[in-house]
């Protein structure tokens, strides 16, 4: 039987997790990517690991909770990390700027869970589907209300507030598929042509 803690992210952060759970996660995590969650059998995460199928059992109660655990505390994490940048005290065009940095950071640093939030979102049951969806929406939410808040004070040009924050997201997210840590440029390169493209200063 899993452990109370194993079925709800929110409250056990990556950091905290035993080191055999820690080890789950990132073989769990690295399959679905590779061969798609529904591709990934719990023999393969049991084979991956070196131990026998019914031992996963001990650290979670089905395929679709491993699944749940690791997009939901991202999105989670991700939050943590960015939002504080978006509600700081900071102007509002420069907040975007150190938003999308640390949104890229972020996603450079968990590529494989990223991505998993982007692509195996439909794998998720309705109900968490739903509450994943929930939580992005909220994290969209930050980002508009700051656009709408640089386009008032005229720090940046006039723009779809709503069009712009779904094009900023969508960029720095699909950047996981592409980005290269040996590539020609690094992540705060990225980062600052990202906020150029974005968010042009008024003509």
């Amino acid at each position: 039987m899993a452990s109370s803690e194993m079925r709800s992210p929110a409250l056990r952060p990556r950091e905290a997790a035993r080191p055999r759970e820690a080890e789950l996660r990132r073989t769990a995590t690295r399959l679905f990517r590779e061969r798609g969650f529904h591709a990934t059998s719990m023999q393969d995460l049991a084979e991956a690991m070196g131990m026998n199928r019914g031992s996963l059992y001990h650290y979670i109660e089905s395929k679709d909770d491993l699944l749940w655990w690791i997009v939901a505390d991202t999105m989670d994490a991700l939050r943590a990390r960015v939002e504080p940048v978006l509600e700081s005290d900071a102007p509002p065009a420069e907040r975007l700027r150190g938003a999308i940095g640390v949104h890229l950071a972020f996603a450079a640093d968990n590529a494989d869970e990223m991505s998993l939030v982007q692509v195996e979102l439909r794998s998720l049951s309705p109900e968490r589907r739903s509450q994943l969806v929930a939580r992005r929406d909220a994290y969209e939410g930050c980002w508009r209300a700051v656009l709408a808040e640089a386009v008032a004070g005229g720090s940046i040009r006039p723009t779809d507030v709503r069009l712009t924050g779904i094009a900023i997201l969508s960029a720095c997210n699909w950047f996981t598929q592409w980005y290269r840590p040996d590539g020609p440029l690094g992540v705060a390169d990225i980062a600052a042509r990202f906020a150029d493209l974005f968010l042009s200063r008024p003509s």
